[in-house]
């Protein structure tokens, strides 16, 4: 193989890898979205549930164990907080895999990607300017 043909070979190769991570990347973030969104409906369902001092509580598919409302529910909030963190942590990461993509494809980099919203304080003025 030619020179000029290990070139090509070798920036296909970093252009695949980088998308790779890119599309691996986003399939953690919808598995760990999934994870998050069945914690929630089980947050939501201990809270209806007026009566019940202990809830069964199933760990993986085919566990299930009989616990305190109060200690189910506390482990399900440290599991979505958890959940949350490693999110924010993977979309952080993914805008600079998709950003490490367009580098190596030779695209510009994404505008407005790394915008964040407005804080409470800086919110303040804005609502009495616009009477929001």
């Amino acid at each position: 193989m030619d020179w000029e043909s290990q070139r090509v070979v070798d920036y296909l190769t970093e252009v695949e890898e980088a998308a790779e991570q890119v599309l691996t990347t986003k399939q953690q973030i919808i598995d760990l979205d999934m994870k998050r969104n069945g914690n929630r409906e089980a947050l939501n369902a201990l809270k209806k549930m007026c009566s019940a001092e202990k809830v069964k509580v199933c760990f993986g598919n085919t566990t299930f164990i009989k616990l305190p409302k109060s200690t189910a529910k506390e482990m399900i909030q440290k599991d979505q907080d958890q959940l949350d963190s490693e999110l924010n942590h993977l979309r952080q990461g993914l805008k600079a895999n998709v950003n490490h993509l367009n580098k190596t494809q030779g695209k510009p980099e994404l505008r407005g990607y790394n915008l964040l919203p407005l804080s409470t304080e800086e919110m303040k003025p804005m609502k009495s300017v616009f009477k929001l």
